[in-house]
């Protein structure tokens, strides 16, 4: 059993935003929180675009591979953060959910998915901070 919460992010191909966010939890919280992300129809891959773009930041994504969503996944979770599924993740009573609405970066060149990616970051600060979380200076 841990003490730490455990954060869920879900995208409809698990292969941009919820990535990112994936991402920047795990690097900025330094291991306090535990994170999952998953995708109501996960794609092939990642998107090469988003995988670069964190890059930038100094954080490698380049393992990650999309994941679907499953009861199991959001059951496990304290914080639940959708960002454009619709009505597609379960819900439970006692978890806490929130949804972003981001662009999807799919499609997008680096210079489109930079934006997406910096708003995330922001978004994911703020969500460290509610959980009471110290928030890494890089």
């Amino acid at each position: 059993m841990t003490d730490k919460p455990t954060v869920l992010f879900v995208c409809v191909h698990n292969a941009g935003r919820s990535q990112m966010a994936a991402g920047y939890l795990q690097h900025l919280a330094q291991g306090q929180v535990e994170v999952l992300s998953a995708g109501s129809a996960p794609a092939d891959q990642v998107n090469p675009w988003a995988v670069a773009a964190m890059a930038e930041e100094g954080i490698d994504i380049t393992a990650e591979q999309p994941k679907v969503l499953t009861d199991g996944a959001v059951r496990a979770s304290d914080v639940v953060i959708t960002m454009g599924c619709g009505d597609t993740c379960p819900i439970y009573p006692g978890k806490r959910y929130e949804d972003w609405e981001l662009e999807d970066p799919a499609g997008r060149g680096l210079d489109g998915v930079r934006p997406i990616r910096d708003e995330i970051k922001g978004r994911v600060t703020a969500l460290i901070e509610s959980l009471g979380v110290p928030v890494a200076t890089r």
